[in-house]
């Protein structure tokens, strides 16, 4: 890739934001241009067709925004894809369907997302829960400790991330792990930080577990298109369920056990907003005839992390240095962002953002992300205003 040549698919962003240096890619992805012709698209669909925009919606964005997820994490079959506004709400459903009548046992990691986290925790508050929270940290020996976990116990639910969020730190053991899992334990991926930003291959796992990823992030579409890919037969009948589940059915008589489909829309709630639909689809379409597969888009944003960390090792403005990088500067394993531990974060981001330096923290640790929209003269410009702010 020729540094810099894909600037010109965010113009619209890039334009409106001026003099801002955007190093959140992993926290909001700016979008290409293509977004905004797509979310067009979605609104004069609207008002060409109105009610018969779901047609379309289910008949022809859907099934494409499926292929390309099927296409990208490699598993056999789109129709086991299924989109939603957020993980949440699949997280909720996927609870939904495991076994009644008793307090549900959960395997998981202290890195997962807050909502999460949130979630299980209040669960566990209720006596619904019982979480058994594997620490990441050390990560070389995560795998062996969360695998000697997964045989302690029989374990309804096992969730863990591909790439954790406070961190960046790459799992790419995580895949081996689950293949050994229990088969009465339903497993989930959260692929949310590593979904586009580094190859995935779940073609092992696609028959036995769930993974689930969204568009805000890498795969640059914005909010409200997350997907989950549902194996066939798993957890066919979630108690939460909304009436687009039944979409098919919906001019049918019901009568007796309410009905599901047997493909990954099992797993739909009620009426959402499918613009996002509209603007993934766009965007992947833009990225395949780019010749942008997710290696190099993990590839160019690698580069630009290490020719960031090069720039700041002499003078290590503001006290930033490769020191405070969790992992460590050695693990090559990790999604398309840096994470520096710094008891200062918080206050750091906001001083940055003041600077017109883009970023964000979580707790104790600052996170830098690189995107197709950087390029090393950002990268140049980013050590500068760093080097002034400390001056």
């Amino acid at each position: 890739m020729s540094d810099g040549s894909h600037k010109r698919l965010f113009s619209h962003f890039l334009r409106a934001g001026g003099d801002r240096l955007h190093f959140a890619a992993h926290s909001h992805h700016l979008w290409p241009d293509v977004a905004r012709a797509a979310h067009m698209e979605a609104f004069d669909d609207a008002a060409r067709l109105v009610d018969g925009k779901w047609e379309r919606v289910f008949g022809d964005i859907w099934p494409r925004a499926a292929a390309h997820v099927a296409r990208l994490i490699h598993v056999p079959d789109p129709d086991t894809v299924c989109f939603g506004p957020n993980v949440h709400d699949f997280l909720v459903r996927i609870l939904s369907g495991l076994p009644t009548g008793r307090a549900w046992n959960v395997l998981t990691t202290d890195g997962e997302f807050y909502s999460l986290r949130r979630q299980l925790t209040r669960l566990e508050e209720a006596q619904l829960v019982r979480q058994t929270i594997v620490p990441t940290e050390p990560f070389e020996t995560l795998s062996e400790r969360f695998a000697a976990e997964l045989g302690q116990d029989d374990f309804d639910l096992v969730w863990a991330s591909h790439v954790f969020f406070d961190s960046g730190f790459a799992w790419d053991g995580l895949l081996e792990v689950l293949c050994d899992a229990p088969a009465e334990a339903t497993c989930v991926v959260d692929g949310y930080h590593g979904f586009l930003a580094r190859p995935t291959d779940f073609s092992a796992l696609a028959g036995r577990a769930f993974y689930t990823s969204g568009g805000y992030k890498y795969a640059m579409s914005g909010e409200g298109v997350c997907f989950l890919h549902a194996p066939p037969g798993a957890l066919p009948r979630p108690l939460d369920t909304g009436w687009f589940a039944g979409f098919a059915a919906l001019e049918a008589e019901v009568k007796g056990r309410v009905p599901y489909p047997t493909n990954g829309q099992r797993f739909l709630g009620a009426t959402f907003d499918p613009t996002g639909l509209y603007r993934f689809v766009a965007v992947q379409d833009m990225l395949v005839r780019e010749g942008l597969t997710p290696a190099v888009l993990h590839e160019h944003a690698r580069a630009l992390a290490e020719a960031f960390l090069d720039r700041l090792e002499p003078r290590r403005p503001l006290g930033l240095h490769a020191g405070q990088l969790v992992p460590g500067r050695s693990v090559t394993t990790r999604g398309n962002f840096l994470t520096f531990r710094r008891p200062d974060a918080g206050e750091l981001k906001a001083r940055l953002w003041d600077a017109g330096i883009v970023t964000d923290c979580r707790a104790d640790r600052l996170r830098f992300g690189f995107g197709i929209y950087h390029d090393r003269a950002d990268v140049e410009r980013l050590v500068e205003r760093l080097e002034s702010l400390a001056r």
